[in-house]
């Protein structure tokens, strides 16, 4: 698991990261401000799992074996790793996916929404009809 903490230009946002059996699940979380060490151990603690339980897509995580690398070589790519802001493209692809499901899934609900508004209404329409046929 992997928690990456930027700056976007107005918030501070965190990427979480999480690997499992070769599927990369990623969830992201505005900040606001820039979050202090009891703000970030706090969320890592009580809301980081509540937030991966609601991802519900992934993206394929394997990646083919790495050659082994120099010490040095290493060193260069940690060193700018901490460099690097953002999330990874797969961590991007994850949360694209996640994001696409809950508008399919916002889309059929609103859709459901203004299906029973509409018979609401037409039945209100109905009853309204009968009464003044009856003559109240």
């Amino acid at each position: 698991m992997q928690m990456t903490v930027f700056h976007d230009g107005s918030y501070w946002v965190a990427v979480l990261e999480e690997a499992w059996n070769g599927r990369l699940k990623a969830a992201r979380h505005l900040f606001g401000k820039e979050p202090s060490d009891a703000e970030m151990m706090d969320f890592v603690l009580h809301h980081m799992n509540a937030l991966f339980a609601r991802v519900t897509r992934h993206t394929d995580a394997s990646d083919a074996a790495l050659p082994r690398r120099s010490p040095k070589r290493l060193a260069r790519e940690a060193a700018a790793e901490l460099k690097r802001q953002g999330a990874s493209t797969r961590a991007q692809e994850a949360l694209k996916l996640e994001l696409e499901h809950r508008k399919q899934e916002r889309r059929i609900i609103s859709r459901a929404q203004r299906e029973a508004l509409k018979e609401r209404k037409r039945e209100l329409a109905r009853m309204k009809a009968k009464a003044r046929h009856r003559g109240r």
